[in-house]
């Protein structure tokens, strides 16, 4: 995914410089270690369900002050360093759109994302 051009596509969106304030992004990549830091990951297998991601993406699209969501989460198996998953939030004030990034990525990650560490 090409951030610059993500953000480009909101920023043409009719409304955009009467909303938006603030864009906030995250960009989730492989760990070398698995989550408790005791294992060497070699690989990661991601297997993302697009609709349930849709679905919460359309949601947090409600929340106050919320302009646009961009979710790009990647199918694979991919190596430490490479990228997973991409997240951009637009909205007007920092009181809405940092809880709105937080909330989603938990939301995300958190369900319609399965993951599987190859070990080595």
């Amino acid at each position: 995914m090409d951030l610059s051009n993500a953000i480009a596509h909101i920023k043409q969106k009719t409304g955009f410089t009467k909303n938006v304030g603030m864009i906030l992004m995250h960009n989730g990549t492989v760990r070398e270690l698995s989550e408790d830091n005791k294992r060497r990951i070699q690989a990661l297998e991601v297997k993302p369900d697009q609709e349930k991601i849709e679905q919460i993406r359309l949601e947090f699209l409600g929340r106050p002050g919320i302009f646009d969501i961009v979710i790009y989460a990647r199918e694979g198996i991919f190596q430490p360093g490479e990228d997973l998953l991409f997240l951009i939030v637009a909205g007007d004030i920092r009181e809405n759109v940092e809880p709105a990034l937080a909330d989603l990525l938990d939301r995300v990650k958190g369900g319609p994302i399965a993951k599987r560490e190859i070990i080595i």
